[in-house]
């Protein structure tokens, strides 16, 4: 196999969690353009034309910084994908020729309405380490402007209106850059620049954003490969490179490695946070749009609309119409492969725990404990109201104030807005695996009573927290 075939069979794998993030919340359910979700959409990495985007708080670009240790003489490949938004219209046929546009045509098995369209695009390159040298690589792109029709017909073969579809030019370019770093060792710090260059501009102040639609790249994201080499984690790089991670800018777009686990010589750069080595559930057969994690709700309630709502639905758009099909079709059995899975088990052994013991059971290991794993009437020293536990030398329990720093292992950007608050801990809790977690509230939460009385706190390990001086 060829380092290019090789890179592209691994591209491949990243293409699956790539998809998610092009298609995420591109037709929600119920899937159907008369949704009110449905009207606000394209939501994620969107870039606008630069003369829409500083007036409306709205981006033009977005930036990947990463760093790389290439092999000899890597290649870099890029592959920029997006979604390109075309406004479909829908024309009846007249009763003395010509076509008319309308809201609505009915069809026996469907019912066609105006529809923003989204058509994949991609742009793809490869470029030497010397090309990213100095003031590294531009690499423009454009779509050009087009119509298309596509006639349709009733059920008794004669033609009854058609789609027209239009889809505006955009311009873009892509720019990357390599700068060496200083160190124990050859690091290159990459920056990758997707900018939307379109000259388009409002014609009057009253238009609003989807007028900027046709002209946007939407979702767009980055897939970066080196043919020799790896790339490192920003969220887990050895210790030595910790400072230069920290140095990286990324906006409005998140790097982190892609493909399958053991892996680091592919990068998908997201607009949404995703974790290193994303993967789509082995149990999920198709794409339901809405969120890659919750294919059985979104399944049974796909089943469930009316055969009027379901007319609409495909007629809205030929991704809705492959969800209906889905729902209709799935077999029970794989209906229940969307419950739920248990992904590893491992034996649990020590004078105070029990073994786990196999058992044979429809051709599937299923472990059981000999007896529970927590016994109500066993004395366990666990106290969360009394256990303290060393953070930086000083003992941290029940009624200590601390101070919140979220490390970059947090993906969820609300833990983030805490950096730098004050907080009460409120429990010293102990999982099965050994892990220290504390309980916490935030000073001057004006709901902080409410989630004592409820026991729902925030949660943090013993490095993201710091002392304060009166604990």
């Amino acid at each position: 196999m060829t380092t290019a075939t090789a890179l592209e069979s691994r591209f491949a794998s990243a293409r699956q969690v790539a998809d998610a993030v092009l298609f995420e919340g591109y037709v929600l359910y119920p899937y159907r353009a008369s949704a009110a979700k449905n009207r606000l959409r394209w939501q994620f990495g969107v870039l606008v034309p630069p003369a829409w985007g500083p007036a409306h708080e709205e981006h033009s670009f977005q930036q990947t910084e990463i760093l790389m240790e290439p092999r000899g003489d890597a290649a870099l490949t890029v592959e920029l994908r997006f979604l390109h938004a075309r406004r479909r219209t829908v024309q009846q046929v007249l009763p003395g020729g010509g076509f008319a546009e309308v809201t609505e045509l009915h069809l026996d098995d469907r019912v066609l309405v105006p529809w923003d369209e989204g058509a994949e695009e991609r742009v793809e390159a490869s470029v030497t380490l010397a090309q990213l040298a100095g003031e590294g690589t531009r690499i423009p792109f454009s779509r050009e402007a087009r119509e298309d029709t596509e006639p349709v017909s009733g059920a008794d073969g004669q033609c009854a209106g058609r789609l027209v579809r239009r889809t505006e030019r955009i311009e873009g370019s892509v720019r990357l850059r390599a700068v060496e770093l200083e160190g124990p060792y050859r690091v290159l710090k990459l920056t990758a620049v997707v900018e939307n260059t379109s000259p388009w501009s409002p014609a009057t102040d009253g238009e609003d954003r989807e007028a900027a639609l046709p002209h946007s790249l939407v979702a767009a994201h980055l897939l970066l490969g080196l043919s020799g080499g790896s790339f490192l984690s920003m969220t887990d790089p050895p210790e030595w490179a910790r400072s230069a991670v920290a140095s990286c800018v990324n906006r409005h777009t998140w790097p982190v490695l892609a493909g399958e686990p053991g892996r680091a010589d592919v990068v998908l750069s997201s607009p949404i946070i995703l974790e290193d080595h994303p993967a789509i559930a082995p149990e999920s057969i198709g794409t339901m749009y809405d969120a890659t994690e919750i294919d059985e709700i979104l399944a049974l309630r796909t089943a469930a609309l009316t055969d009027q709502e379901k007319r609409e639905a495909r007629g809205t758009d030929s991704r809705a119409a492959a969800v209906i099909e889905l729902a209709e079709s799935m077999p029970p059995e794989v209906l229940e492969r969307l419950h739920g899975a248990v992904r590893a088990l491992r034996e649990i052994t020590g004078p105070d725990k029990p073994s786990m013991v196999p058992e044979l059971r429809d051709e599937e290991d299923v472990f059981r404990p000999e007896t529970p794993w927590w016994d109500p009437a066993h004395t366990d020293t666990a106290d969360p109201s009394r256990d303290r536990v060393l953070v930086d030398g000083v003992p941290i329990g029940v009624g200590s104030r601390v101070l919140l720093r979220p490390g970059l292992r947090r993906t969820d950007a609300q833990d983030l807005f805490l950096r730098g608050r004050s907080a009460l801990v409120e429990a010293v809790l102990h999982d099965v695996d050994g892990g220290v977690h504390l309980a916490v509230t935030v000073e001057g939460d004006p709901g902080a009573d409410i989630r004592r009385e409820q026991g729902r706190f925030l949660y943090f390990q013993p490095d993201e927290l710091s002392p304060l001086a009166d604990t």
